[in-house]
C-alpha cells in the first residue's frame, strides 16, 4: 500500500472519529476540515494511483461525508431552477 492510501485511510479514521464527538454546531466544521483536507488527497490519490481507485476513495468520501453532499445537491437544484 503506498503513501496515498495509507493518508486516505488515516482521513476515513479522522472523519469516524469526528463523528463520534459531540459538536454544538452539527459536525460542520469538522465536515468543512476534512473537505478541506479531503479534496487535496483525493487528487493525490487519483495522481498515484488511477481514476478507478480515486473513485473508489471519491465514493467513500461521499459515503463519509453525505450531508455536505446532499444540501450541495439541493443547492445546485435550486439554482438551476
Amino acid at each position: 500500500m503506498n503513501t496515498s492510501l495509507i493518508l486516505a485511510c488515516l482521513w476515513a479514521l479522522a472523519a469516524n472519529l469526528a463523528a463520534m464527538i459531540p459538536s454544538r454546531d452539527n459536525h460542520w466544521r469538522r465536515a468543512w476540515a476534512l473537505i478541506a483536507t479531503g479534496i487535496p488527497l483525493l487528487g493525490y490519490v487519483t495522481w498515484q494511483n488511477g481514476p478507478w481507485v480515486g473513485l473508489l476513495v471519491l465514493a467513500a468520501g461521499v459515503s463519509l461525508l453525505r450531508w455536505p453532499v446532499l444540501y450541495l445537491g439541493r443547492w445546485l437544484r435550486r439554482r438551476v431552477r
